[in-house]
This record gives C-alpha cells, structure tokens and sequence, in this order.
C-alpha cells in the first residue's frame, strides 16, 4: 500500500513539473518600450503619447500616456501568459487629446521564440521594444 501512495506522490509531482513547463513555454513579456520623433495632431504641440499591446487572443493592455513628449520611454511591462510563437503581437502609438485620442501608428508581427529587439516605424514616428518568447 505505500508503494502505490508513494507512485501516486511521484506521478502528481510529475504533473505539476509539467504544467510549470507548458505554461513557460507559452509566455511572452513585452518591455523596453520608447519612442523617437512622434507627431501628434498639431505640428507645434508634442504629443501625449501612449501604446495599447495585445498578443495572440489576449486582451490588450495599454501604458500610461506621458504629456509633451515627442521621445517618450515607458517603464511598463507586459505579461501575456497564453500567448505563443506564431500569435501575433500587435502595439498601436496613441496621442490622448481631451476630445478624441490621435492613432500614430501600428506595429504587428507574428511572436518568435527567443528575445528580440524590434524597430517599428509608424506614419507618425518611431517605436522600439523588446519582447522574449519561452
């Protein structure tokens, strides 16, 4: 009787080794977000710049805007634990205006295992970032 108490230890041990691994292996993290040169609506303003992340089905996420700043550097960091190599990862640049927020501009490419540094240049604009893939 303690052998098989002692398999059924061992086989749940198992499982849960094996749910850690398939959850790390479908994992992205998007980080390092800034930006270079964005125009906002009026040519002489700067822009209030923010981004909105999605990956693969999961809901999408947005940074903080920062005021007048046409070269911002964001702090935040996404998390998006079902997303997978070959889903796509979506990031649009926004400029918040007190009526209706301005789009500058859309990055999109499918997610590739690995750590990548990625340069994305928008109609309004440039956004770099990095994302790493499990």
């Amino acid at each position: 009787m303690a052998v098989f108490h002692g398999l059924r230890l061992v086989s749940l041990a198992v499982l849960m080794l094996v749910s850690q691994l398939d959850s790390a292996s479908a994992a992205v993290r998007v980080f390092g977000l800034h930006a270079k040169g964005l125009n906002g609506d009026v040519i002489l303003n700067k822009p209030d710049p923010y981004v909105k992340v999605w990956c693969g089905s999961s809901s999408g996420e947005q940074t903080e805007h920062i005021n007048h700043n046409a070269n911002p550097t964001w702090s935040a960091e996404f998390n998006f634990p079902n997303c997978k190599s070959g889903d796509s990862l979506k990031l649009e640049v926004w400029d918040k205006d007190i009526a209706f927020d301005d789009h500058l501009g859309t990055c999109g490419r499918p997610v590739q295992y690995g750590s990548l540094t990625v340069t994305c240049y928008l109609d309004k604009g440039t956004l770099f970032y990095s994302y790493e893939a499990k």
